[in-house]
């Protein structure tokens, strides 16, 4: 059985490939659209921050996995365990990304004496942005962003360590496994506190930051924690494919198809009560968010969005064996990860674009890089130890799993 994992050729150069396509078009972007208009400026910046907090959400989802499968104790995720702690050890790359973007967009980024992507920067004259500006300031904006990325950065790194420990610990010793579940239960308070509530509302929210909504917080969490176990499912499927995780069986493949199923129906739930709600009342101030997505210049990726992300997972993945059909689950796990790109797409660019918005060589090739970044980086992460928890208590238990 091959523990060890060297990262195959052609795996190394598609991730060349990616990056490289992602840095050609992040210098002609910079060419371009920062020497251009406004409409051209605000572009370039936007579709960083898109991309950077998606793939640094994504990521987080990944230690979000593991803490939640340590507290109750499944056995399942073990036989792949080394692949979201692998992303997770990795976040602290993105979450330094989104940072640099962030900050540069709240400090540095002005055209014509106001911010394009946060209004509430410049509240002055405006009732309900002076109204909330003891929350959206850029002093709070910058402390919440990197206390939040430096404890997600720690979590990430410290279950990676605990879980490497555990192999050089003495025979059927529990200790290290107990440590990991007590981390686990703060990691998820962590969580709780800043991915479930606070973080979408600074980041992503408040570039709309005269529209809110209670449930908008778990609509990005389950968007970003399906698209986090699509990519453990496609990193998965790249190493079977590559003669490695022979302990992976369909079993372990059919429970991350129903992982995925599952919550592509949950994201569809959250979605629906965000929007019924708003709907119904009516209220001007809360349906102007949905108005211009819906009914107007975003009306074909909005509708895109919930065939990919509902119609799509609800026809496809429901029946047994679709989701015990490599192809079938790795193909959805694309799809899903790229329907969830789309809806991130729709959250922040109506705010600062309106109805100038562009989905062309731009979008494409920055998305490109940092999937390119995401598969190097956690290619090099798992070649540095074997693919096998030897020691884990629960490795005979994932062994023997059935769904």
């Amino acid at each position: 059985m091959n523990e060890r994992f060297e990262i195959p050729g052609k795996l190394k150069k598609m991730s060349f490939a990616l990056m490289l396509v992602g840095v050609l078009v992040l210098i002609i972007g910079g060419a371009t659209l920062l020497t251009g208009d406004a409409t051209a400026q605000t572009r370039f910046w936007i579709v960083l921050l898109q991309n950077s907090v998606f793939f640094l959400l994504l990521t987080v989802a990944s230690i979000f996995i593991q803490a939640a499968a340590s507290l109750a104790q499944g056995g399942w995720i073990v036989a792949y365990k080394r692949i979201p702690e692998a992303i997770g050890q990795n976040v602290w790359i993105f979450g330094v990304i989104a940072m640099i973007v962030l900050f540069y967009i709240v400090f540095g980024f002005n055209v014509h004496g106001h911010n394009p992507i946060y209004h509430w920067i410049h509240p002055e004259g405006d009732a309900i942005l002076e109204g909330k500006s003891g929350f959206l300031n850029p002093l709070m904006f910058a402390v919440f962003t990197f206390i939040t990325i430096g404890l997600w950065s720690y979590f990430g790194h410290k279950f990676r360590s605990l879980s490497l420990q555990q192999e050089s610990a003495p025979k059927n010793s529990t200790k290290i496994y107990w440590t990991m579940v007590k981390w686990s239960a703060g990691f998820l308070l962590v969580y709780a506190l800043t991915q479930m509530s606070t973080t979408p509302w600074m980041w992503i929210m408040s570039i709309d930051a005269h529209w809110f909504s209670t449930m908008f917080s778990w609509y990005v969490f389950a968007s970003a924690f399906v698209s986090g176990m699509a990519v453990i499912l496609l990193f998965v499927g790249a190493l079977k494919n590559n003669g490695y995780l022979q302990l992976v069986t369909k079993e372990h493949m059919h429970d991350l198809g129903k992982f995925l199923f599952a919550f592509s129906i949950f994201w569809t739930y959250v979605w629906f009560a965000q929007y019924m709600l708003i709907w119904y009342g009516n209220v001007p101030e809360e349906t102007v968010y949905f108005k211009i997505r819906q009914q107007g210049p975003y009306a074909m990726i909005w509708y895109s969005v919930f065939i990919i992300n509902f119609i799509m997972p609800i026809l496809i993945l429901m029946s047994r064996p679709s989701k015990r059909n490599y192809f079938t689950i790795t193909f959805m796990a694309m799809m899903i990860i790229f329907g969830h790109w789309l809806d991130f797409y729709i959250m922040t660019m109506p705010g600062p674009l309106g109805a100038n918005w562009s989905l062309g060589w731009y979008e494409i090739g920055v998305f490109a890089g940092f999937a390119g970044l995401l598969m190097f980086v956690v290619y090099k992460t798992l070649a540095k130890a074997s693919l096998i928890p030897k020691n884990n208590p629960l490795l005979k238990e994932a062994i023997l799993h059935e769904s």
